[in-house]
């Protein structure tokens, strides 16, 4: 049974969530917003109207979180009331808990998500590291993981390009993760190195061995997000899909690889990024989904660039740095570990299955960027 100190508390942090969120404003900037959406020539302008409904139902999204949590808090105030009177039991006080609390704690992480990437769609990619057969199968482990994660909350998962490993596993794919809250928010915090160690199946000695793969995720940016894309430095070639489709996947060149020439706009120096899709048997629709992941990479570097600037100014704030090992998965041991939050679990099937939310959060909160600028 909960105490009435719990209970204070619970109350206590609604009221700030009132306050940081200012409900108030929002209230009334919402009630502006949704105005502007009933005039009659809104429309005439599907992207200017795109955006404004997008603004609205983000506000609206706040809105709703809050009068969750409070209708909750107040639930549990009933619950605990009537406990006295002995009209509820203390299971169904401390279930009533339970929900104000874990309703109260996911709009707290929501509130660290300030900047303008953090709820967009993502990408995400997966590369194996050294070591074939048994790295190609942690990649494929991972890629798993993330669907399973996507899955549970509320994502659909599609898949642009996947390399088969050479006898298990993958050696890269790349992944959309789209439709739910704050993809792009949320997974930012994989970015970097998984290092798996494990008692490799495809070692005949039974040796411990040690895998790693890379991940990146990057904001997946829609049509109200500008991007310049320098037509002179791209080019296409087509091929030939691989894999399940019948005879039109051999026969017809409906894979796309885009070649892009980036320039670094401090150092100058000149870089190839690569894309290649195979999500469909339509060469136009292939073109057009590797042209919107290039915009995504593209976008995703200008604004790491604005992050790096950003923490030389910002003095006093630890330095995140992007592709450096972030985890380790002993499977043995039975302990999974992030060594930037130093938050572990012995859950490793768990952690396997998709239930990575605690080293989401501890990253957000060892790692808070609440600033739009």
């Amino acid at each position: 049974m909960i105490t009435a100190e719990q209970l204070k508390d619970v109350q206590r942090r609604v009221d700030e969530l009132h306050r940081y969120l200012d409900i108030d404003r929002k209230q009334i900037e919402f009630e502006e917003e949704d105005l502007r959406t009933q005039a009659p020539d809104f429309w005439e302008d599907p992207k200017r109207a795109r955006e404004q409904m997008k603004k609205v139902k983000d506000i609206q999204r706040w809105l709703d979180g809050y009068k969750e949590v409070r209708m909750l808090a107040d639930e549990l105030q009933l619950a605990f009331d009537f406990y006295h009177d002995e009209m509820v039991t203390e299971d169904e006080v401390d279930d009533d808990y339970a929900k104000a609390i874990a309703a109260i704690e996911n709009l707290e992480l929501k509130n660290m998500l300030r900047q303008k990437e953090d709820p967009m769609d993502c990408v995400l990619k997966i590369n194996s590291g050294a070591g074939g057969t048994e790295s190609q199968d942690w990649a494929s482990m991972l890629m798993r993981m993330y669907m399973r994660w996507a899955e549970a909350h509320g994502h659909k998962v599609s898949i642009s390009n996947l390399q088969d490993g050479d006898e298990a596993g993958i050696k890269s794919v790349t992944m959309e993760i789209e439709g739910g809250e704050y993809a792009y928010g949320y997974l930012k915090s994989e970015n970097g190195v998984h290092r798996l160690v494990r008692v490799s199946p495809f070692n005949a000695q039974g040796k411990r061995m040690t895998s790693f793969a890379s991940v990146f995720v990057s904001p997946l940016v829609d049509d109200t997000i500008e991007v310049y894309v320098d037509p002179a430095k791209l080019s296409w070639d087509t091929f030939r899909s691989s894999g399940a489709g019948g005879q039109n996947v051999n026969k017809v060149e409906s894979g796309v690889r885009l070649r892009y020439w980036y320039t670094d706009p401090d150092t100058g120096e000149e870089e190839e990024i690569l894309i290649e899709n195979t999500e469909t048997r339509d060469q136009p629709k292939n073109k057009e989904k590797a042209l919107l992941l290039l915009k995504s990479q593209l976008y995703d570097r200008a604004m790491k660039k604005r992050l790096e600037a950003q923490a030389k100014i910002e003095a006093g704030k630890k330095k995140i740095e992007w592709g450096s090992q972030i985890r380790s998965y002993v499977f043995d041991d039975r302990r999974v570990k992030d060594h930037r939050t130093n938050y572990q679990t012995s859950d490793v099937d768990g952690v396997m299955d998709g239930k990575i939310d605690g080293f989401i959060k501890a990253y957000l909160m060892e790692f808070p960027v609440t600033d739009d600028e």
